[in-house]
């Protein structure tokens, strides 16, 4: 039994990896709130909505406990990754579960972001332990954690800038409201005035009384709706900045756009020949252009990219046709997400969650090399611990594109060449085919890992 790491502060019960199914122990002290979370009909309503994730009980009726096997999420993204929309909805849908619950006489303890995965293109609630007996008269428990968690990142990110999500990172139980309201305008909604700028101002002048507590008591079931239904419309009303980043329109404005129905070809082409591929990450995908070609085969498909706006269109555009087979997140590839937390091991790093089949790295390596002076024998060594297989483009410096990266600095760059590129590959993978791509000259690869 392989006991998750971040689980452990749960009273509930915790979740463990075995034969490489996940299950949830739950202990006798949670068995009363998950009688009523599925005698009550709220497990059903919320899993048939896909809000909650589906679960089957073990059969083994011996224990004075019970074990569950959530369905699991083919990969397990953070807050710091997401695009402004992707937390906005996970918010919203935070609260319309919490509204849901409140309905059936149940509350959750809990309104941490870490709870909120995508699966089918969609946020949806993991923590099946979330839910607990609605405590009459008693303020919503979760209610702060809610705010830190949800309502000061995206404040930040609407009123202030889109990459403050990564405060997210250094602050792991949430972005304290004080910080939050110093940064904050003072009168932009009456929702961030109430919920974090007094919210903050009564926390630092209760912080060491008792106070604060006792005005929250004797909170009716109407008051808690309407207290949902405030930060419901507060959230509702975030709108992203929409700024003009590098990336955004990459494909509108390629010097080879002629040439790119012939790269997707050729993508289509080299995926065909990989056997049975489970999953593919893309990176540096941008909108997602190229990682649909692996989605629209059914394949699981993680698109990454450094920019903001470009994953915020490719997650609308996820959105809007119901896209089951593709999940964009953001991620910098000099700085991918560290492991955090108690220990480090709390929230994994970007590496450890997950180890896909297939790699897309299309119009990467020179910005990688060139731009961050990445060798290619670390390039070589990066791809090979990932993945089985990589589709893989080389762009050389007589490249349009490279050469606006040279224009602005020396040139020291003396082993960027195809044929130091093949060597240092060669280490670790075979090449399976290459072709150039017509009106460029960029090469494509398909590779496979040396076993």
């Amino acid at each position: 039994m392989n006991k998750e790491f971040s689980s452990f502060r749960d009273p509930a019960g915790f979740i463990y990896e075995k034969s490489g199914k996940i299950f949830r122990h739950i202990n006798k002290s949670y068995l009363e709130h998950y009688e009523l979370l599925m005698n009550s009909g709220l497990y059903e309503q919320l899993a048939e909505k896909e809000w909650l994730i589906s679960h089957t009980e073990l059969s083994d009726k011996s224990q004075d406990y019970k074990t569950i096997t959530p369905e699991k999420i083919h990969f397990i993204s953070y807050p710091y990754e997401w695009s402004f929309q992707q937390y906005k909805d996970a918010a919203l849908l935070t609260l319309k579960i919490q509204k849901k619950a409140l309905e059936k006489g149940m509350s959750l303890k809990d309104a941490s972001a870490y709870n909120i995965q995508f699966k089918n293109g969609k946020p949806i609630l993991i923590d099946t332990l979330s839910f607990e007996k609605l405590e009459p008269n008693k303020p919503w428990k979760a209610y702060k954690q809610f705010c830190q968690h949800f309502l000061a990142p995206l404040a930040l990110m609407s009123y202030c800038d889109l990459s403050l999500s990564c405060l997210m990172k250094h602050y792991i139980d949430g972005i304290p409201l004080e910080l939050a309201s110093k940064l904050l305008p003072k009168w932009k909604s009456a929702g961030i005035f109430t919920h974090i700028h007094l919210n903050a101002f009564f926390q630092k002048k209760y912080n060491h009384s008792q106070k604060n507590t006792s005005q929250l008591s004797n909170m009716s079931l109407k008051k808690h709706i309407a207290l949902i239904e405030d930060l419901f419309y507060t959230v509702s009303n975030f709108k992203n900045p929409n700024p003009q980043t590098e990336w955004k329109d990459y494909y509108s404005f390629t010097n080879y756009d002629t040439a790119l129905s012939e790269k997707k070809k050729l993508v289509e082409s080299f995926l065909s020949r990989i056997p049975s591929p489970e999953s593919v990450w893309d990176l540096g995908a941008n909108n997602g252009f190229f990682s649909r070609i692996a989605s629209d085969r059914s394949i699981p498909t993680i698109a990454f990219d450094i920019d903001p706006m470009a994953v915020e269109r490719n997650y609308i555009a996820v959105r809007k046709n119901k896209e089951k087979f593709i999940t964009p997140f953001i991620c910098d590839l000099l700085n991918p997400s560290p492991a955090i937390g108690w220990d480090n091991k709390e929230r994994k790093s970007w590496r450890e969650r997950g180890k896909p089949d297939v790699i897309f790295a299309l119009a990467l390596m020179h910005h990688l090399c060139i731009s961050n002076n990445i060798p290619l024998d670390y390039l070589a060594t990066f791809f090979a611990e990932l993945c089985s297989y990589l589709i893989i483009e080389f762009v050389p410096k007589s490249d349009s594109q490279v050469q606006i990266l040279l224009s602005s600095r020396e040139d020291i760059f003396t082993d960027y060449r195809m044929d130091s590129f093949e060597n240092a590959f060669l280490k670790f993978f075979e090449i399976v085919e290459k072709k150039n791509i017509s009106g460029t000259q960029r090469t494509l690869y398909l590779m496979k890992r040396k076993s």
